[in-house]
């Protein structure tokens, strides 16, 4: 009830526009669903137990806090989001996000129509003052927010920031929570464009070179190195970004700061017995089998683009001064808005202003032992942790809940015989080489000339090895803020995990791989694999800019069918490749043809039975 009357107020603050007058007040709300308003399968301590390792189990407090954490917990990132990206200053608001959830009078939606605050343009995306966008975010029933989304106001401003659970959780026709599915109609690529500054977060484009924007000689500042250096042009800058990010298709984000447009489709989190994490599996290292760094990895990294800044030269060959300059040149709230002079330089002026000293970027972090060089650990050198916790307990209890979720039952009919022959087809066609086991999953990387898929995303960590160091952590008793001595310890690697690591984060000689996912939930993920290219809608309707690019959800067995249907690919791939967005943004939807039609001696009758047997996996 104190949270409802908490969201309550601030939806009338937003609505009144008269949150100046009471500037003292700080309030937040993020909706989380009661237990008996979500569809997923009940499962018990025990079960989960009894299928998963001691290092992928947790307690029931655990897990309990991580649900918590899954749909509340943005480590600060409102501030990114709100005061630095501008999110919400330019034709998406928060002031209309409200008003379409009041519309809904209670009733819960996949897919909150929010009408425009102003015209928009970026690449081929037009949308006129007052024309209804579709977000995909999706509303829980009686929710005063989208699922995923936390509002904040401090400061005397009004703010939201981004949980997993806007990724990871979609809600039925009847506004029930389905926990750890994709949300695979968001439009995270239009969202971002639309704010005023996307412009920060650059290092997820296309971008050859800064330089290519420098139109005023007179933006000068000085580098670390104590040289001059001009800032681009941030309204051209922000042009080419908006006209990146709205290349993203629904359900997917860029994921990597490695200066290459590589969005990846959003995976489940149904995360029991399918390690590696991440789809090119660099999370392997530390507890939950590396899932807690994958998380971090998010959280660290993906939510706050100022959190790379020390790392920006080694990664991304860009002088830390220009990196945060760039980003804060045109920040959304004039409080972080840098103005590019000769006498105070990006990181002396975001020192005075910033919210998180000590840290770079402006969520909540604290440097890991190897700061500021990265390990298989972080990304950037940084965990997300939040002051009253130990530095790992939030992210081991997201992961003890992840690993407790269960696929939500499909629908289709049961079929027995039916089930039984594609099972005997997925053993005949030597799927089972690779996906084998309780989780139908080999556990390994596959090697990106040998998959065959897109290699662009396998290859986006391989910088990072010229700023590497031997994986650490601080032992789990360890508080934040942290002490003036923590305890450090080394994460110990076996030669076989430093292989597949190598392979994941394409370190050495490597170009990089992709991991053997898990078959469980199929029915659910469409469309597939890593780049999502592989989508088929129900009228089969061919290909990304034919599906969810024209709001058009994939079906999952039309897909599926696609995947391992020789002719019916080579027609999806055409599809995507007609397209300069899906080119440029290294989509294609090519790769892993392991065929089961007529090429490879099957009948159509067996085709439907694979299929069928693989969407009903988890329908237990």
């Amino acid at each position: 009830m104190k949270k409802r009357i908490i969201a309550s107020s601030i939806i009338s603050i937003l609505l009144i526009g008269g949150y100046f007058l009471i500037k003292n007040i700080s309030l937040e709300y993020a909706f989380i669903p009661e237990d008996d308003k979500t569809l997923n399968q009940e499962i018990s301590i025990s079960k989960i137990q009894s299928l998963g390792s001691e290092e992928e189990t947790g307690t029931r407090t655990q897990i309990e806090l991580g649900k918590e954490k899954f749909f509340s917990e943005t480590f600060g990132n409102e501030v990114f989001f709100s005061d630095i990206l501008g999110m919400f200053d330019g034709a998406f608001t928060l002031g209309n996000i409200a008003k379409a959830i009041l519309k809904l009078k209670g009733e819960g939606t996949s897919n909150l129509q929010v009408e425009a605050a102003t015209d928009f343009e970026a690449g081929d995306r037009k949308i006129k003052k007052g024309e209804l966008i579709d977000t995909g975010l999706d509303v829980a029933k009686g929710s005063l927010t989208p699922l995923g989304v936390k509002v904040v106001f401090d400061e005397g401003r009004l703010k939201a920031g981004i949980s997993c659970a806007v990724c990871h959780a979609s809600v039925d026709s009847r506004g029930n929570v389905i926990e750890g599915i994709p949300n695979s109609d968001l439009d995270v690529g239009l969202a971002l464009a639309m704010g005023t500054n996307t412009a920060s977060y650059f290092s997820h484009t296309e971008l050859a070179n800064l330089k290519l924007f420098i139109k005023d000689a007179d933006r000068k500042i000085e580098t670390s190195e104590g040289e001059l250096a001009v800032l681009p042009d941030p309204v051209e800058l922000e042009k080419f970004t908006d006209s990146e990010f709205v290349k993203w298709p629904r359900g997917s984000n860029d994921t990597t700061i490695d200066l290459k447009n590589n969005p990846v489709q959003w995976p489940d989190t149904f995360t029991l017995g399918d390690h590696p994490y991440g789809w090119s599996g660099q999370g392997q290292a530390g507890s939950f089998k590396g899932l807690t760094a994958a998380i971090n990895n998010a959280h660290a990294q993906n939510m706050d683009a100022l959190s790379a800044t020390e790392i920006s030269k080694a990664v991304l060959d860009i002088d830390k001064e220009i990196y945060l300059g760039t980003a804060l040149q045109n920040a959304a709230n004039p409080k972080f808005r840098y103005k590019p002079n000769l006498d105070e330089k990006p990181t002396e002026f975001f020192a005075k202003v910033d919210p998180t000293p000590g840290v770079p970027g402006v969520n909540k972090l604290i440097p890991a032992p190897t700061y500021p060089k990265i390990s298989f650990m972080t990304s950037v050198g940084m965990l997300s942790s939040t002051p009253g916790f130990h530095v790992w307990e939030e992210k081991n209890a997201m992961s003890a809940y992840m690993n407790s979720l269960q696929p939500v039952k499909t629908g289709l009919e049961v079929d027995k015989e039916k089930y039984k022959k594609g099972r005997r087809v997925f053993e005949a066609a030597g799927c089972i080489s690779c996906h084998a086991g309780q989780y139908l999953t080999s556990n390994k990387l596959i090697k990106s000339e040998e998959i065959g898929t897109n290699p662009s995303r396998a290859k986006a960590f391989k910088k990072t090895e010229e700023f590497f160091a031997e994986p650490s952590l601080y032992s789990e008793d360890t508080p934040v803020p942290l002490p003036k001595d923590p305890k450090i310890e080394k994460v110990p690697l076996t030669e076989e995990e430093r292989e597949q690591l190598k392979l994941g984060w394409a370190h050495g000689t490597s170009n990089g791989g992709y991991k053997t996912i898990s078959l469980y939930g199929l029915y659910w993920s469409a469309p597939y694999l890593h780049d999502g290219g592989i989508s088929v809608g129900e009228n089969m309707e061919l290909g990304l800019p034919n599906t969810l690019m024209k709001k058009i959800k994939p079906d999952p067995y039309n897909s599926l069918k696609a995947v391992m249907d020789s002719r019916l690919r080579k027609r999806v791939v055409e599809a995507n490749l007609a397209s300069k967005s899906m080119i440029s943004s290294h989509i294609s939807g090519d790769g892993h043809e392991f065929w089961v039609d007529e090429s490879t001696g099957f009948t159509e009758d067996e085709q439907d039975a694979i299929i069928y047997y693989l969407l009903r996996l988890t329908d237990k």
